[in-house]
């Protein structure tokens, strides 16, 4: 009896320190959490390189404001604020409330991604059309920039709702493909395309200028496509 008995109080003992273990662990571990979440940097909204009247008469400067000092900031800041919920939930292993802060999370989160690469898409000193490596991929994938050009305009007009037109590239074939996305669903995020060029079709993008005559703005947008900044991305994409 007396050997059962210091049997039993030795795996007690065991087990309790085996809990004074993993409870330090779990503590050590939100700490940690806590400490990443603290030092994370938060997503700001980028700089234009270009004046906000820089677009026109294709692009209007009254837009060129609000649909970056309001409509992307306002992107930037929710995302900023999401990220801290969800940082918060996976400290306290609250699955429900990161399971409820995904679509937040993808619609702040592609807005922001969104803009970023449209602002670059776009520059006073451009228009024309493409050149070198990008024009072979162009006359390749699609027989010619005009065809390229009016296939993106119907998938970007065609779009219900809000949402943006794209040219992007796969990289499993190494094609370049056109695709549509709804809302602020990013591109990559959603098709597994790379983004190379996107046009916002978001009503804020256009109305107080073109007003619901969206492919008047499609049409136009053309004029100030950086060619360029898409041959870049062209370029990072395939390494």
């Amino acid at each position: 009896m007396e050997k059962f008995s210091l049997h039993v109080s030795s795996t007690t003992g065991l087990f309790f320190s085996l809990f004074c273990f993993l409870s330090r662990c779990a503590a050590s571990l939100s700490q940690s959490i806590c400490k990443v979440a603290a030092s994370r940097q938060k997503h700001t909204l980028p700089d234009l390189t270009y004046d906000y009247g820089a677009l026109e008469p294709h692009i209007n400067a009254e837009i060129m404001q609000l649909h970056h000092s309001k409509h992307h900031a306002t992107y930037v800041n929710n995302l900023n604020v999401t990220e801290e919920k969800y940082e918060e939930a996976l400290a306290k292993g609250d699955v429900t409330a990161q399971v409820a802060l995904q679509p937040a999370l993808k619609f702040n989160g592609g807005g922001h991604i969104n803009h970023t690469i449209f602002w670059t898409n776009l520059s006073p000193n451009s228009g024309g059309e493409p050149q070198g490596e990008l024009m072979e991929a162009i006359k390749r994938d699609f027989g010619s920039y005009q065809k390229m050009k009016e296939k993106m305009a119907a998938v970007t007009v065609a779009v219900q709702g809000s949402g943006w037109g794209w040219l992007g590239y796969d990289k499993e074939s190494g094609r370049l493909r056109i695709a549509a996305c709804a809302n602020q669903d990013p591109l990559q995020g959603t098709t597994g395309l790379i983004p190379l060029l996107g046009i916002d079709v978001w009503e804020h993008a256009y109305y107080l200028q073109y007003k619901n005559v969206r492919p008047d703005y499609v049409k136009a947008i053309w004029n100030v496509i950086n060619w360029e900044n898409v041959q870049e991305r062209l370029q990072i994409a395939k390494k």
